[in-house]
């Protein structure tokens, strides 16, 4: 099953501004919720510019890759960049 039908993606600001207008000091947050339990799989406290990449590669990954892949591939290294796109 796909990993988007599995997990939730949810992104909170640390402020108004989005990411490119941002201020340096505030810190941005990225959740992978567990759907049917509720709770948290994955968690990144990232300045705002680093949270708008990481966030589009976990969406990425969510809708490519099947549930234990994608846990696989984002708990093995939590500051892993994003996977070249063919």
């Amino acid at each position: 099953m796909k990993a988007n039908r599995v997990f939730r993606l949810i992104r909170r600001r640390g402020g108004w501004a989005p990411a490119q207008l941002a201020e340096r000091h505030r810190v941005d947050h990225i959740e992978v919720v567990d759907i049917a339990s509720g709770e948290v799989v994955l968690f990144w406290d990232c300045e705002p510019r680093e949270a708008a990449r990481r966030a589009r590669a976990v969406r990425a990954d969510l809708a490519n890759l099947d549930e234990e892949e994608f846990i696989a591939a984002w708990s093995a290294d939590p500051e892993r960049e994003p996977p070249p796109r063919i």
